[in-house]
């Protein structure tokens, strides 16, 4: 993929992200000086949690040679790649959406979305996220997986 379709779909997943429900930036997370000095002088009270990363990974599901992967296919190896390395849990989304390839091509397809939070102390999960992009492209010829990346306020 090359770097302006790589920056155009960034930009349309982004665009989609925020659709989807968003999240705080980190350059959105307000600062000391930029913050109320007392919540209650302003009638706010801070929403409670703390801040973690979030992490959204797009997969393709059309298949080079023709046809679509089946919903069982992704399960399978949601079960093998994702929930070994996350079992504390992740959400999967089922969307359509469109990217250009790097041979110029426009495909429209199925789209799984899996997004993961998780503390900033997690020192293996960039590891392992990027363990089941390099997973999924193999185990399927894809020519990619977009990831995105933010930081969420997070209370359970």
């Amino acid at each position: 993929m090359s770097f302006t379709s790589r920056r155009t779909a960034l930009a349309v997943f982004a665009a989609a992200a925020l659709g989807l429900g968003g999240g705080v930036a980190a350059s959105a997370v307000p600062t000391a000086s930029a913050a109320p000095s007392a919540p209650e002088a302003t009638g706010l009270q801070a929403s409670p949690g703390e801040l973690w990363k979030r992490t959204e990974l797009y997969f393709g599901t059309t298949k080079p040679g023709g046809g679509e992967l089946t919903d069982a296919e992704f399960t399978a190896f949601t079960d093998k790649a994702v929930t070994p390395r996350f079992p504390d849990g992740f959400t999967e989304l089922t969307g359509r959406g469109q990217w250009r390839g790097s041979d110029g091509v426009i495909s429209r397809e199925k789209s799984k979305v899996i997004v993961v939070v998780y503390p900033f102390s997690d020192r293996d999960a960039n590891r392992e996220i990027e363990e089941i992009r390099t997973d999924y492209k193999k185990a399927f010829a894809q020519e990619s997986v977009l990831r995105t990346d933010s930081v969420e306020k997070v209370s359970f």
